[in-house]
């Protein structure tokens, strides 16, 4: 699968990013994969099966449990990542590929990952 992105600016130049990561990380069945997106005021977890083509899992910062929830970005990735583990534990998966979308390993990234481990997956 080769993919052209062309132009300028930052989300273009993360695009290329997670082009270049996908070549190397697909999910399935018995190792899917935990991509991660990160919009200035959300963030977004899914499990993913590439072989199928389905998500598996998904949890997000927009889901009715944040309406109340009060901390930083930072916390709430991490919340964001307990809730996915969780989510995936329920639904018999163990282990996951991260995959971190072409963002840096830093700041709320890390902290769905952290949150993920802790809620009980194995990155």
């Amino acid at each position: 699968m080769t993919v052209k992105i062309f132009g300028k600016g930052k989300n273009v130049a993360r695009l290329r990013r997670h082009a270049r990561l996908r070549k190397k990380i697909s999910g399935t069945a018995e190792l899917p994969r935990l991509v991660v997106f990160r919009s200035n005021r959300n963030m977004v977890a899914q499990i993913i099966d590439d072989t199928k083509g389905v998500t598996l899992v998904s949890e997000s910062t927009l889901h009715n449990d944040f309406g109340t929830f009060e901390g930083t970005k930072v916390e709430a990735a991490k919340r964001v990542g307990e809730l996915v583990a969780k989510k995936a534990l329920e639904a018999g998966i163990t282990a996951v590929v991260f995959d971190r979308g072409g963002y840096k390993y830093h700041g709320r990234v890390a902290a769905v990952a952290d949150g993920a481990r802790e809620g009980g997956l194995q990155l």
